[in-house]
């Protein structure tokens, strides 16, 4: 069972993006409700050059770190279900460079919560050793890039 949040947590902007909105709060699945919210800012992000969103999406792992481990703090707790930056930041990764459809978004959101889910080496291992907010954010930047990649053969294969 996870820590309950303090309400005072969810009136400092920061905390507020750690919980991704507050779509970390969902009972139910809340990694998965974390990366359906970054859905519509992946959208918005897409809108930008390449070049800007790669920027985007460093910026929102570096900040991720911060954010990720101060929340982790407040809470006494590594790596809280509620926190859920880290899928932005790991779909904002899957994206990269996709075409923007709805079915790359599907293909992109399905892998991304695989890896996720699954964790496949190296991930489990940075799951299971590295804390604060590196810890919270790597194991989902590393299951991003896998996601990525695989979107990227995908639609090689399937152009």
């Amino acid at each position: 069972m996870t820590a309950p949040i303090p309400k005072r947590l969810l009136r400092d902007p920061g905390h507020l993006l750690s919980f991704g909105f507050g779509s970390g709060l969902s009972p139910y699945a809340p990694g998965t409700a974390g990366t359906l919210a970054a859905i519509p800012f992946y959208l918005l992000l897409s809108q930008l050059t390449p070049l800007v969103y790669l920027l985007a999406t460093l910026l929102s792992v570096v900040l991720g770190v911060y954010l990720c481990g101060r929340t982790s703090k407040a809470l006494g707790v590594h790596d809280h279900a509620g926190i859920v930056w880290d899928e932005f930041a790991g779909f904002f990764i899957t994206m990269l460079f996709a075409p923007v459809s709805l079915l790359t978004v599907i293909v992109g959101f399905c892998l991304f919560r695989v890896f996720d889910i699954l964790k496949p080496w190296p991930i489990s291992v940075i799951d299971s050793r590295l804390h604060g907010g590196l810890g919270v954010m790597l194991d989902d930047v590393i299951a991003g890039v896998y996601a990525m990649l695989i979107l990227q053969i995908y639609l090689r294969v399937f152009p």
